[in-house]
This record gives C-alpha cells, sequence and structure tokens, in this order.
C-alpha cells in the first residue's frame, strides 16, 4: 500500500520527475491559513519527483560500482538542482531555502517561502537497500507550514497535508521512542524508561517523522542539533493529520528566520503529549536534555 502524490492510498510507480503530473486540486486543509488548494498538490509532486529521480540515480550509480561517497554527493546535488529548477518553473514568486542551496536574505522579507530538503538522510541514501531517507517539501507562509509533503522513495510512500495521512489511532501497546541509528540522544533513553517504552533507530527525520504518522511508532524527540529544513515538511504532514508537533519545551515551532538552525523538535502521539511534555520539563530541570 502506498500514500500516493497527495496522501491518498494509490501506487506511485508511473510518477517520474519529468513528468510530476498537477492533477486536480484537493479541497484546502481546515486551518492551513494561506496555503492555496493547489500548493498542497504541488509540495507532493516535488517530493515525489525528487524522490524517483532520487531511486534511479541510486540505481544507476550502484550499478555503475559507485562508493557510498559518490552516491550521497550525486543525490544531494542532483535532487537539489531538480527541485529548484522545478520551482522556478511551477512557483517563480516565491522564495526558496534549500540546505544543499546558498541562503539568500531576500527571504526574509518574502511572503512565501519553500523550505526544501532534497535528500533527508544522505548516509542511508548511501547504504543500499536502507529505505530510511527521504525528499522534505513545505511552503512557509508567515513562519508557519502550511503546506508540505514527505516522500519516502524506497518505501513507495508519499505523506501530504491535502489531503493528510489517516488521524492517529489509540496506541495498543509500549511506546516507541524513535532515535538516531549513528547518535542516540541521551533524553531518548530517559524517556523510554519514563513512560516503560522501547527504543527504536532509524535514519532520516523525515522517516521518523513519517514512522510516527503512519503509526509505526509513537515519540520522535530530538534535542541534538538540526536545521529548518530537517523538520519543516515533516511538521507539516504531521501536524495536518492531528499529531502533536512542537519544539522540546511546548512552545511553538516557527519556520524562515535568519539563523535556520533549530535544534530540537517533538513529534508523538497526541494521546502521549501530556505524558512526554512533563517528562521532558523534568529532565530540561535536570539538565538531561543533552
Amino acid at each position: 500500500m502506498a500514500l500516493g502524490q497527495t496522501g491518498r492510498v494509490s501506487d506511485n510507480d508511473d510518477v517520474s520527475p519529468a513528468d510530476a503530473a498537477a492533477g486536480p486540486a484537493a479541497p484546502p486543509v481546515a486551518g492551513a491559513g494561506g496555503a492555496r488548494p493547489e500548493d498542497h498538490r504541488l509540495a507532493a509532486d516535488l517530493a515525489e519527483g525528487a524522490g524517483r529521480l532520487l531511486l534511479d540515480i541510486r540505481a544507476d550509480l550502484i550499478e555503475r560500482g559507485a562508493d557510498p561517497v559518490e552516491l550521497r554527493a550525486e543525490g544531494d546535488r542532483r535532487s537539489h538542482d531538480w527541485l529548484m529548477s522545478e520551482l522556478a518553473r511551477r512557483a517563480p514568486g516565491d522564495a526558496v531555502l534549500s540546505e544543499e542551496g546558498a541562503d539568500d536574505d531576500a527571504r526574509l522579507g518574502a511572503e512565501r517561502v519553500w523550505i526544501v530538503d532534497p535528500l533527508d538522510g544522505t548516509r542511508e541514501f548511501g547504504e543500499p537497500p536502507r529505505g530510511d531517507w527521504a525528499v522534505h517539501v513545505a511552503l512557509v507562509v508567515g513562519g508557519d507550514p502550511v503546506a508540505g509533503a514527505v516522500a519516502l522513495p524506497a518505501q513507495r510512500l508519499t505523506l501530504a497535508t491535502d489531503p493528510p495521512a489517516p488521524p492517529p489511532r489509540e496506541p495498543s501497546h509500549r511506546p516507541r521512542i524513535l532515535v538516531s541509528r549513528t547518535r542516540p540522544p541521551a533524553l531518548a533513553a530517559a524517556l523510554a524508561e519514563a513512560l516503560d517504552g522501547e527504543l527504536v533507530a532509524m535514519g532520516s527525520a523525515g522517516a521518523k517523522v513519517g514512522a510516527v504518522v503512519l503509526g509505526a511508532a509513537e515519540v520522535y524527540a530530538h534535542a541534538g542539533g538540526q536545521y529548518e529544513w530537517d523538520s519543516c515538511a515533516p511538521v507539516a504532514v504531521a501536524r495536518a493529520a492531528g499529531f502533536h508537533a512542537s519544539r522540546i519545551d511546548g512552545s511553538p515551532l516557527r519556520y524562515n528566520n535568519a539563523d535556520p538552525s533549530l535544534p530540537d523538535l517533538l513529534v508523538c502521539h497526541p494521546g502521549l503529549a501530556e505524558r512526554v511534555a512533563a517528562v521532558l520539563a523534568d529532565l530540561a530541570q535536570r539538565g538531561g536534555l543533552g
């Protein structure tokens, strides 16, 4: 089963980067102020199109015997170039902030800013056949992510803001807390102990938030340093589906800041939000969020 271009259950095999079709737009998400109906579809088209390109790049370079360093570099570069070209063509008046591009201060005065991560989980992309990597595309208006999509190409999934993923179901087991597979933060272990949960290692912030949205985990708490492109699209998707998303201290996530560093993030099942917040507040008082 795959969530297709706009989050509907569908098969995305026929989507290609050269033909990211701009089909009929779905109604806007309730409460998504500042987004046009076509913005949701564009975010999904771009994330999925870049994902298909990355699958092609990966397959081609593997066949040619490329090493992981070349895989990662080519994936980052070519996905970024394709996304910039498509945004210039399809959203020519909007500003862009990309992990792989030079920052332009003009975005700070722009009404609409696309924040993209052309390849989130570069390490995992360079370790075939791992599938925990993603493409992030989000539109920010007034500091708020109002439309977005997270493509998980190797999993043939694309999560979008409109229509959103299904709402969260009541957890039926011990909370699963997601951690980085290479540098798990201490707060995750503390959360697992306090919530009687279990740790699940995974790459890519987009893959982790996707796992929470899809019910494969309940909590993703990160305090080890990130940037706006790491969380903007995942947060848009999670909020649209009814999940909790905030800073670790519970304050709102705001985007398109002069400094794109956004060092911490909490995305979790709404039924666990108060318990998680209480644990994190206690950890903060004891200096245990590092």
